[in-house]
């Protein structure tokens, strides 16, 4: 009976030792050497709980346990005792982007989440902007530096790894209002981007089950249409200008295409209006001298020229041309009779 006695406690002695330790290393960090391991982008939205937070972290491999973390900020006095540190008293998560190391104990985590470094900033991508552009906006709001962003969106062997059929993300880089982080890579702003692209075409019928050239075929339409209408209404028309165009083989003589060989390709300064001399610039991208759509797009368009050159109407027209440069507006014709007319 004595025997029985003293083996009983001596189990639940080692059970409970058992739960300490296990419980222990569920506290300890995934790893523990920091240059070992990359760290990880985390997003915090505005609103986001503890315990997603939590659920994020251990799925993205930055701690051991999601149950473990929200028991640090629930209890923040047992985080004293076990790291020596009120950071977890003091803790309140503040929106972000930040990169965690699965190096970093829970307390580290805590501070970094708290310490309010990686705000986000806001930025406005309008519609009809290039690269370059883009890049510009990008440069000035400290996010990445313009010729790094330019490089990233023209490597080609990572574009394509983004699912565009194209040499360059142009086209692709989706007008938007973003919130960014100073530290941010050049290559996540474009996933950032794009992904945003491929998510906002979903709401365009007939368009959103297209892929690779197809796809391509309408961005790098919708992209002239994008820098050649300015009344939304006529989009569509334009649209349909310049696919009866391209049905015939007909030059699409857009102004826009030569305006990007002059500012994109040639970098020189937007000319205040196009010459005759540009108009025989020998590019691919010139209209002018060559039928059919531009190597690439020469823009990043909007849902409204996406959408017009992806369901655009049936009309006889081809040839368009201003005749409101105040409001913006064209006048539409069938022949080169009644467009020479309109001169």
């Amino acid at each position: 009976m004595k025997k029985r006695t003293v083996i009983i406690p001596l189990i639940l002695l080692a059970l409970v030792a058992g739960v300490f330790l296990y419980l222990f290393s569920l506290l300890k960090p995934v790893s523990s050497d920091s240059g070992a391991v990359e760290s990880v982008r985390i997003e915090v939205p505005k609103g986001k709980s503890i315990r997603t937070i939590g659920d994020e972290l251990e799925e993205a491999g930055v701690i051991r346990s999601s149950k473990a973390f929200y028991f640090i900020v629930r209890f923040p006095k047992a985080a004293e005792v076990i790291y020596k540190s009120n950071a977890a008293s003091t803790f309140i998560l503040k929106s972000g982007i930040y990169f965690l190391n699965p190096s970093m104990n829970y307390v580290e985590i805590l501070e970094e989440l708290s310490s309010g470094k990686q705000e986000y900033v806001k930025v406005s991508i309008p519609e009809g902007l290039t690269i370059s552009k883009v890049a510009e906006i990008l440069s000035d709001n400290n996010i990445v530096a313009k010729d790094d962003f330019i490089s990233a969106c023209k490597d080609e062997s990572f574009v394509r790894s983004l699912g565009i059929e194209s040499t360059t993300a142009e086209g692709y880089l989706f007008p938007d209002t973003y919130y960014l982080t100073p530290d941010i890579s050049s290559r996540e702003v474009i996933k950032i981007m794009t992904d945003n692209f491929f998510e906002k075409i979903k709401s365009i019928p007939n368009l959103a089950e297209k892929t690779g050239k197809d796809l391509n075929e309408v961005v790098k339409l919708a992209s002239i249409v994008e820098r050649e209408y300015r009344v939304v209404e006529e989009a569509p028309i334009i649209a349909s200008v310049f696919k009866n165009r391209l049905r015939y083989n007909i030059g699409l003589y857009s102004c826009a295409t030569v305006e990007y060989i002059v500012t994109e390709i040639q970098g020189l300064p937007h000319p205040d209006r196009i010459l005759y001399e540009h108009t025989h610039i020998d590019s691919p991208y010139n209209t002018y001298v060559y039928a059919g759509l531009p190597p690439t797009a020469i823009s990043n368009p909007g849902l409204v020229s996406l959408e017009a050159s992806t369901n655009t109407p049936k009309t006889d027209y081809y040839f368009f041309q201003v005749n409101n440069p105040e409001k913006g507006t064209h006048v539409f014709t069938k022949t080169l009779e009644e467009h020479n007319e309109n001169h």
